[in-house]
Formats: C-alpha cells, structure tokens, sequence
C-alpha cells in the first residue's frame, strides 16, 4: 500500500466539493487521485480546484482502473449509495459513504456484511458528530454537570420557503430524499451516541412548501432505555429557529443557539489549519443553567473523520464512525416512518447483538 491511500471520489456536488474533497485535502495521509462527475460544470470546476486528480465521467470508467485507488468515496445522490458501495467492495475498495448508508437497516446491515465478506472496511460520514455543540454536550455528560438527563430538544431549523429545486426536495422516500434522512440522520445518531439505545419512536413528518416532493417539516419523539427523552426537529419553514439544544438534566439545563459553523465556513473556502477553524462565535448564545453562566463552545472539527479512517485501515484503529451505529441509526428512522403512516407510537426491540 503506497504511503498516502489513493482516493476515488464519487460526486461532485454539495456533498462532494464542499464537505468531502476539502477534508480529504486536509488529510496528511490521504491522496484525493480522482473525481468522478459527468457535469460540464463540475468536470471543469474539479479540474481547477484540484488539477492533480484525474476527472472521470462515470463509475464504470472509474472501476476500470480500481487498482490505482484504496479508498472509495461515495457523495453522489442518496440513490446511488448502495449500488456504489457494493462495487467499490467487489473491486477491492475500502469505501466511505455520505449519510444515509441505505434506504433502511436491513439493506445497512447488508452493506455491513458485504464489506466484511469483502475483506474491506465501510465507513460513514456522520460529520456532525464532530460539530462544537455536540462536542460541547459530550463534555458536559462526561463531566457529569447536567446530572441525570431526562429530556433533550435538538433541532436544525432553516428559513427557506423556496424550494432550491435539487434532489433533496424532489426525491420521495424511497429515494432517499426529505429532511427525514438528510438532517433526521444527524439528529437521531447525536441522541444515540449520547444517550443510548430507544425503546419507542414516534414521528410526524410532513410537507410543507408547494412544489416540494419531499418531506420538510419533522418532529421525532424518541424515549431512550435510561429513561431520558428526545424530543427532534428538522424544518425548511423556520423563521425563528429555536434554541438548537436544550437539554434538562437533575443538576441543571444547557442551551445553546444557532448551528455550528464548519459548513458555512467551508461553503466560503475556508479550509482545517486556519487560525480561525472550528471556532464558535460567543454570540452563539452557549448558556448553564440555573445560574446562567456563558459556556464557551469547544471547538468544531470535522476534519478529525478522515484520519480516523485511515488509521483504521493502516492501522486497524477504531473507527470513526462503527457502521453498527449507523445501522442503528437507520432502525430507528425505519420506526419513524412506521410511527408516521400510522400514527402512533412504534416500540423498537433492543438492538441485535
């Protein structure tokens, strides 16, 4: 294996230029060796932002040469991540996957298995595990502060009553698209990590907005076997978002406004290794209950995924994100569209051992 793990990289939209191709830059131990998109636009923009990868048109031109890459990324539409997966394994890749892995758990837990038949590793890129709120939050468990939590509030709510018209907003469920899958798989993963495993799910998932295919107003209500409760939002129709966590505990309550930083930062061409990387605004609003006290934020860092990965694979570390989690993850939201079409609370076995 050559000193830096070579790269493919599948999609060059969102997903791919702004959250992955920077981080992987970012990595010391990581080449980005190519890029696969058929997008005039994107095949030139590729071409100039990173003109040491070769631009491929499509996944069959990119697995024709598989053996000049290590690692698989798949940023493409949610569609496509479970055929990609599959043939980035069956060609002898180690793969990382943007978020949802799969439709549901047991199409996750296939992938799971396929990468395990395969001899290679699965990764998925659950990036908001490493934003400064949830960071924030995990200290303050860590170091008991909030007592015995019993019930947590987090959201990520937006003002955007114009549909942007990508495939987000026009893919239906079994597709991949609404808000559900794309924040619902941030919110749901941070509670899991945080709090632990769910016993019942109860969920309203609606659309708002005219002309949208998908869903863009959720409400998750999960109860967690130790007892607390999270209540999950995720809204396109916000124009006063509320707090972005508030979490109650016996020792007392920690709020925290706004969303952390690192996408509009990397939006903007800021990159990991600038001075102000990460940092959060004490305008933020990070307060301690009952005495009101300000909470600096800890610093965001999403650049901690991809080292994580290769440590793995060299190294046999860890992952960053273990893919029984997401599996997880997914079971719960499975609940959740279960809990929606009938409109009642689901109760969710205890995870497989």
């Amino acid at each position: 294996m050559p000193h830096r793990l070579r790269v493919l990289l599948h999609g060059y939209g969102l997903a791919g230029r702004v959250f992955h191709a920077p981080l992987i830059c970012a990595t010391s131990e990581l080449e980005l060796a190519a890029i696969v998109t058929s997008n005039p636009d994107r095949v030139s923009a590729a071409a100039v932002e990173h003109p040491d990868a070769v631009v491929l048109p499509d996944a069959d031109a990119a697995f024709g040469r598989s053996d000049e890459f290590d690692l698989a990324v798949v940023a493409t539409a949610n569609v496509a991540h479970v055929p990609l997966v599959r043939a980035s394994l069956d060609h002898g890749l180690h793969v990382v996957v943007d978020k949802p892995m799969a439709p549901d758990a047991v199409t996750a837990r296939s992938l799971v298995e396929h990468a395990r038949a395969a001899d290679r590793q699965l990764h998925v890129f659950q990036n908001r595990r490493w934003d400064s709120d949830f960071l924030t939050l995990q200290s303050l468990l860590a170091e008991g502060r909030l007592g015995r939590v019993h019930r947590v509030e987090s959201r990520f709510e937006r003002w955007r009553p114009r549909p942007s018209g990508g495939w987000r907003e026009r893919a239906d469920p079994t597709a991949m698209g609404g808000l559900l899958y794309d924040l619902g798989s941030h919110l749901v993963d941070q509670v899991l990590l945080a709090f632990g495993p769910v016993t019942t799910v109860y969920a309203e998932v609606r659309t708002v907005r005219a002309d949208v295919g998908s869903d863009d107003d959720v409400f998750v209500a999960l109860t967690h076997a130790s007892g607390a409760v999270s209540h999950l939002w995720a809204s396109c129709l916000a124009a006063d978002p509320a707090p972005r966590f508030r979490v109650h505990g016996s020792a007392g309550s920690w709020v925290v406004q706004g969303l952390d930083g690192q996408e509009p930062a990397l939006r903007s061409g800021l990159r990991p290794g600038d001075p102000t990387w990460g940092a959060e605004p004490a305008s933020r609003g990070s307060t301690l209950w009952p005495d009101g006290d300000a909470l600096p934020l800890v610093s965001g860092s999403w650049e901690r995924f991809y080292p994580g990965v290769a440590s793995s694979i060299r190294h046999g570390a860890p992952p960053p994100v273990h893919p029984s989690e997401v599996v997880e993850v997914l079971r719960v939201l499975d609940a959740a569209r279960a809990s929606m079409a009938m409109s009642s609370v689901v109760r969710l076995d205890p995870p497989p051992t």
